[in-house]
């Protein structure tokens, strides 16, 4: 797999079958990648071991042929005639078009093709359809195209390039987090000590602005204070207090690339208690660690259980406490790219890591009566290491 292309990987397909998604690229990865084609409406892509093409309504046609990295790119409307002269109108109803079922079987039958391995989300109505009408259609298991895994040097320049927006980014928020003045364990604006405290929901705008500005799209950043820092998801709400971890998790898509990146740093305005600062080193003390042992052929599981053996050593219990889960009960990292989490995985059901994967490293430590932290880098997986593509320092205190 390693280094070899899509089109090399599939040319490998027995005679008779092809890979079939029949979706829109703006929600589905794996036809995106496919075909580097952005569409918000769904279309037909299939792949057997001769060629790769597109079956695409007239609407768009003819820029799919530009634009498209496929072989072939041909036209819905040919194929639907060509479906009805070959039921002679017997199988439709007056003044109906043939379905999609019947349209894409009479290419299939053309190119014939009698077994479609699909993607694991296929729609089960169409899944059903293709049977009914005498395919195999089997599921296959993620990643439904494997060479998606091990990522190609343009691929690893357009997340960096993201990396670097959202450092970008995330350093004008810190900076003005860092200014802010205090009042009251509040935080308010350089000069702005009579008016309204900084929130989560303005730093997320600044963010999120920022790297609209760069021509990055972020949803779900998380800007999140003191307790509700504790609960990984929690995107944030409310004012931002001083002297309390700020966990800030941000992970844009490029509008252009639509690659991701994903940074998490934790910082404090103002004093962190000892409790914070104890559990902050331990997070960093862990993902050092952890960086060091990523290198091709390493576990992901193991790896991750030995972020749980130092916690543990540490004192740092993981599990549920008080009815609250605590300490580290997240994965260690996953994979980055045309998604925000693909595989690999560091977790506890992680995978072998390979040279050209791309994985977060971000160990965390949460608990309610002393605070949350969480640090988050990207790496490239090598043959003897790994390159760390975050640049961004990590500071507790601002």
């Amino acid at each position: 797999m390693r280094g070899m292309t899509l089109a090399a990987q599939e040319a490998s397909l027995p005679t008779g079958t092809a890979r079939l998604i029949i979706a829109a690229s703006e929600q589905d990865s794996n036809l995106y990648y496919a075909t580097r084609f952005l569409a918000p409406d769904a279309f037909i892509y299939l792949r057997d071991s001769r060629a790769s093409l597109l079956l695409m309504s007239d609407l768009e046609l003819d820029r799919a042929k530009t634009q498209a990295t496929v072989d072939e790119v041909l036209s819905y409307s040919v194929y639907e005639a060509k479906a009805r002269a070959d039921t002679g109108g017997a199988c439709l109803q007056a003044g109906t078009a043939p379905t999609l079922i019947q349209t894409l079987s009479t290419l299939l039958r053309e190119r014939q093709i009698t077994r479609l391995l699909v993607p694991s989300d296929f729609p089960l109505s169409y899944a059903d359809g293709l049977r009914q009408a005498g395919f195999q259609a089997e599921a296959q298991p993620n990643p439904y195209f494997p060479a998606r895994l091990i990522k190609r040097q343009e691929e690893i320049d357009a997340i960096t390039a993201a990396q670097r927006a959202t450092e970008t980014a995330v350093d004008e928020a810190v900076r003005l987090i860092a200014s802010s003045r205090v009042k009251d364990d509040l935080l308010y604006a350089p000069g702005n000590g009579q008016g309204a405290p900084l929130t989560s929901e303005r730093i997320k705008q600044i963010i999120n602005l920022k790297l609209m500005e760069m021509g990055y799209v972020a949803q779900h950043t998380i800007i999140a204070c003191g307790r509700q820092a504790c609960d990984p998801h929690n995107e944030g709400s409310g004012p931002l207090r001083a002297n309390q971890p700020i966990i800030m998790d941000v992970f844009p898509r490029s509008s252009s690339t639509r690659y991701f990146a994903d940074m998490s740093r934790t910082i404090v305005k103002g004093r962190a208690s000892d409790g914070q600062k104890r559990l902050y080193d331990l997070v960093r003390e862990a993902q050092e660690m952890a960086i060091g042992r990523i290198k091709s052929g390493a576990e992901g599981q193991a790896i991750h259980e030995a972020i749980m053996a130092l916690f543990d050593k540490a004192g740092c219990r993981t599990g549920l406490i008080n009815g609250r889960m605590q300490g580290f009960f997240h994965g260690t990292g996953h994979g980055v790219g045309l998604d925000i989490h693909e595989a690999p995985r560091i977790s506890r059901s992680g995978s072998r890591l390979e040279t050209g994967h791309v994985v977060t490293v971000e160990p965390g430590l949460y608990y309610p009566e002393i605070g949350a932290v969480r640090l988050e880098d990207m790496v490239v997986v090598t043959e003897t290491g790994c390159i760390n593509l975050t640049q961004y320092p990590k500071v507790l205190e601002v």
